[in-house]
């Protein structure tokens, strides 16, 4: 797989270049290069503890992204997934630590132990002060005697960083963190393993399946489960994150792996609040990308059991973008509709036959989803399928508040459910056609003249006409031919829906923004629908 990188060997010296010439002079990093790559902060001046992290690259923004006010006083970069050298990680200590003293905070992982042990050491041979807190907070695989260290390590980042701006001594930030350490617990969850820069992806994880509990450098977890979305595998995690829990409450830090989008990061958010652990979560960090492993499509989500003081050192502003801040859990706040948001709806009323006719149109879009899906895939972003289904799932269940037995009233109560529940340009339009079309029934006109009439407003106010290649190609020719029955309707539409896929020039909706090598020998997606429809409606 392609990916925006130079070099390979230059991978991490020119991220931690970009990082800095971002930084708004605020970072600065030691002349070692390419051998040391120590980021640190350019206003420190070592009057107060400083905090030093650090381990393999591939986290990013962890370490160098919390380098900064309230945080790390400086980064010690290794190669992608390799712990960073004796010399790399003494030249931070040289570089930031005054007669405070400093305190590193280490992963557990037996690379970043050694290094960073024997720099410890060595530092403290020169006559400075020098503290080690190892952080091994991955619960995944609970008969290690020595538990990895991975995204719990932020609270322990943004802990001591608070107690070295208040000035604490480096044994006072040494007990707290480490007491802080032996409150925390971690598990990480993915749909697929990462890819490392110059190296073949291992497919490790089949389709259908989730690993659980894997480490942040790919490492295999303690099993594979059957992926029952979102809600399953938060279920899956929090079952392992709450064995001999006590009530107490609960930070939660959700940190993306690297490769999920904010969308289902949000969801993920959502699913762990409803949780079985969800009441015990009080404060959440995240949903972002903290400690990440490249672009791995997990999560991994670390529980911290914070007394008052812990969670108000968490909770201390700082400038930095990669911390998201603690906030508080609750519900979803709600607040009213605006008064004239919705139309007064018409008296519901039944008629068993129309009811029948009409849940069966619906099912037709509902039974084309993935059909008009991967139409729309060639043109646009493959979602008029679902568009529509989910319209007519609406539709299916409003059908207890529609005027069945009143055809003229129908059309606009249609219009108006259309418009609160389906999305996208072919929402806005299709509630036009609809509500239009109802307005003409309503003076006297035919139910043609009706439809029509909705036709004319909606290309009126889209600004289609046939042969732009939208949905119109089928839907114009089809009421032009319903005067001579559903059956003629329908050929009409499926001639001007298979018709599209000659037409090399949109010139409306999204594919008009496309050239003709994406556009010649697919239909139109929208003109698909309504041709599928009529042939359904012609057969009813």
């Amino acid at each position: 797989m392609a990916q925006f990188i130079n070099r390979k060997d230059d991978i991490v010296t020119e991220a931690v270049d970009g990082l800095i010439r971002a930084s708004g002079g605020k970072l600065a990093r030691l002349d070692g290069f390419p051998h040391i790559r120590v980021v640190l902060r350019s206003d420190w001046d070592r009057s107060k503890v400083a905090i030093i992290s650090g381990g393999g690259s591939g986290h990013e923004p962890a370490h160098a992204g919390f380098v900064g006010e309230g945080m790390l006083t400086a980064a010690v970069c290794g190669d992608v997934f390799a712990s960073p050298s004796v010399d790399a990680v003494l030249a931070a200590i040289l570089a930031v630590t005054g007669p405070a003293g400093c305190l590193l905070v280490v992963k557990n992982y037996t690379g970043d132990r050694l290094n960073f042990g024997l720099a410890a050491e060595r530092a403290r041979e020169q006559g400075l002060k020098v503290e080690m807190v190892i952080v091994g907070d991955d619960i995944a695989l609970p008969d290690l005697p020595s538990p990895r260290g991975i995204a719990g390590t932020l609270f322990i980042h943004k802990i001591a960083g608070a107690l070295s701006e208040d000035g604490a001594d480096l044994p006072a930030i040494s007990q707290v963190a480490t007491k802080a350490v032996e409150k925390i617990k971690s598990i990480g969850l993915s749909l697929d393993t990462c890819t490392v820069p110059g190296s073949p992806k291992e497919e490790r994880i089949p389709d259908g399946m989730a690993e659980l509990g894997l480490g942040i450098h790919g490492e295999p977890g303690v099993e594979q489960i059957d992926f029952k979305g979102a809600a399953g595998a938060i279920e899956a995690m929090a079952d392992k994150l709450g064995k001999g829990a006590s009530d107490a409450p609960l930070v939660a830090l959700i940190n993306n792996l690297g490769g999920v989008s904010a969308l289902e990061m949000g969801v993920l958010a959502n699913d762990l609040a409803c949780s079985s652990i969800g009441r015990r979560i009080r404060h959440m960090v995240g949903p972002a990308p903290m400690m990440t492993s490249l672009d791995m499509r997990g999560f991994s989500i670390s529980l911290f059991t914070a007394d008052d003081s812990e969670l108000e050192w968490l909770s201390r502003p700082v400038s930095l973008s990669a911390w998201p801040s603690v906030k508080v859990v609750g519900e979803p706040k709600t607040m009213p509709l605006p008064d004239k948001l919705t139309p007064s709806a018409p008296a519901p009323s039944d008629d068993p036959d129309l009811r029948a006719f009409l849940t069966g149109c619906c099912k037709a879009m509902i039974e084309a989803e993935s059909d008009l899906n991967a139409l729309d895939a060639k043109s646009g972003d493959g979602d008029t399928g679902s568009t529509l289904s989910h319209a007519a799932e609406a539709l299916i269940g409003a059908m207890d508040r529609l005027p069945l037995a009143d055809r003229t009233k129908l059309l606009r109560a249609i219009g108006l459910e259309l418009g609160q529940t389906m999305g996208g340009s072919s929402g806005v339009l299709l509630a036009i056609f609809f509500a239009a079309s109802g307005e003409a029934a309503e003076g006297g006109a035919s139910m043609p003249e009706a439809l029509k009439a909705g036709l004319a407003r909606m290309q009126e106010i889209g600004g289609a006409k046939p042969g732009d290649r939208t949905m119109i190609d089928a839907l114009a020719p089809a009421l032009d031919a319903l005067d001579q029955g559903l059956a003629e309707a329908a050929k009409a539409a499926r001639k001007g829906a298979d018709d599209t896929a000659k037409m090399t020039r949109a010139g409306a909706g999204r594919a008009a923004y496309l050239g003709a090598n994406h556009l010649e020998g697919h239909k139109d997606p929208g003109a698909e629908a309504v041709a599928r429809l009529f042939e359904h409606m012609a057969k009813a």
